[in-house]
């Protein structure tokens, strides 16, 4: 007799369940934030005030990085290159939900938020996250070393893509202003999703050795992790989903209040295209930064330089076409004292890391870029 007894049933399917539900995989809070994101949207709580508005943020976030967490996952099941574009488009969904829910709610200089998401994007990336991780790296290892051929490769494409987004618009003449034509925005969308289609292609498939650590001990560990299983992955892409949709719904409710919060105490607009792409960032930041304190800066340069081309290459297009259906205005050029920022922090990148080997110098340099670009954007 084969048969299962009922008593080998109800040890079976808790069995199954831990498996399908591995604390390193699918943890319970990744579970749990889109669930509560579900119920805080059912209940409105993020045009509650007080104590509403606060546990419907805190939702949002938690919702979020369980998003992330999830796309990271189903990126891990399905390999490369598809695993990159997962992420990425994963990324770009929650900021573009982010950007466009605050664009139709109409207040202050909304038509300026893609511009300046983007822009923090680039500067939190470019001397943010690679500052930490040089200064982290560079005080516990002293000197650290990465493959030269990738970063020059992804640098390359990161100074084309945000030279023709955010410069090119404050000197054409078709339309005045920072504003491109329909045509020209469209035009702009292309190139830049060429562009990063372009640099995945080579990343994940033609020239793959570009990316990869020069010495076998300091390739990360999730590198050769064991993938999902097929349950987990699924699991994990059902979960996403229903994250996507609370991360969207939220940020529609929420965005009104917090326009008012950002223009009643005085402050310029610009600070909530910072924090979106300080939150969207959050933890691809953090995986960086650990990836260099564990002497594996290729890691970590790899996860930053690929999420600022991914805020490009995808945000541009998706903002672009939201803009162009919803009819919502869309102002691209950034000012002279953002140029005058970005022109410096593409030339110190090119500088600082054009040797291959990288100090607490050069993590210090762009950190201290990287206060400024906060300090004038507070105090213009």
């Amino acid at each position: 007799m084969s048969g299962i007894s009922a008593e080998g049933q109800q040890t079976a399917t808790p069995a199954v369940a831990r498996k399908l539900l591995d604390k390193h995989m699918l943890p319970i809070w990744s579970l749990a934030m889109p669930a509560l994101g579900l119920i805080a949207i059912a209940l409105s709580l993020g045009k509650m005030g007080g104590w509403g508005v606060i546990v419907a943020s805190v939702i949002l976030i938690g919702a979020v990085l369980a998003a992330v967490h999830h796309a990271e996952v189903v990126a891990h099941r399905v390999g490369e290159p598809f695993g990159t574009l997962v992420l990425a488009v994963a990324v770009t969904v929650i900021e573009v939900s982010l950007i466009v829910s605050l664009m139709t709610s109409g207040g202050g200089d909304a038509a300026t938020l893609a511009r300046d998401t983007v822009f923090a994007a680039i500067m939190i990336i470019l001397n943010g996250i690679v500052g930490i991780c040089l200064l982290v790296g560079g005080v516990r290892h002293h000197e650290q070393t990465f493959a030269l051929k990738g970063v020059s490769a992804a640098l390359c494409v990161l100074a084309a893509m945000a030279v023709l987004s955010l410069i090119l618009p404050n000197y054409t003449l078709s339309a005045p202003g920072p504003f491109f034509t329909p045509s020209q925005l469209i035009f702009t969308a292309v190139v830049s999703l060429t562009l990063y289609a372009t640099f995945v292609l080579i990343q994940t498939v033609r020239h793959r050795d570009y990316f990869l650590p020069g010495d076998i001990h300091d390739i990360d560990e999730d590198t050769h992790a064991d993938p999902p299983t097929n349950g987990q992955a699924w699991l994990a892409f059902a979960v996403l989903i229903a994250a996507l949709v609370s991360v969207v719904l939220l940020a529609k409710d929420l965005a009104p209040t917090l326009e008012r919060a950002v223009l009643s105490a005085g402050l310029p607009l610009a600070l909530v295209g910072v924090a979106i792409a300080g939150l969207v960032l959050a933890p691809e930041s953090l995986a960086a930064v650990r990836a260099a304190r564990r002497n594996r800066l290729q890691t970590s340069l790899n996860l930053a330089l690929g999420s600022a081309l991914a805020t490009i290459g995808l945000t541009i297009p998706a903002v672009a076409i939201a803009s162009l259906m919803l009819g919502l205005p869309i102002a691209l050029g950034i000012d002279a004292k953002s140029m005058t920022l970005l022109g410096l922090s593409l030339i110190v990148a090119v500088l600082s890391l054009g040797t291959g080997r990288t100090t607490v110098l050069q993590g210090m340099v762009h950190l201290l870029i990287f206060a400024s670009y906060l300090f004038v954007t507070v105090i213009p």
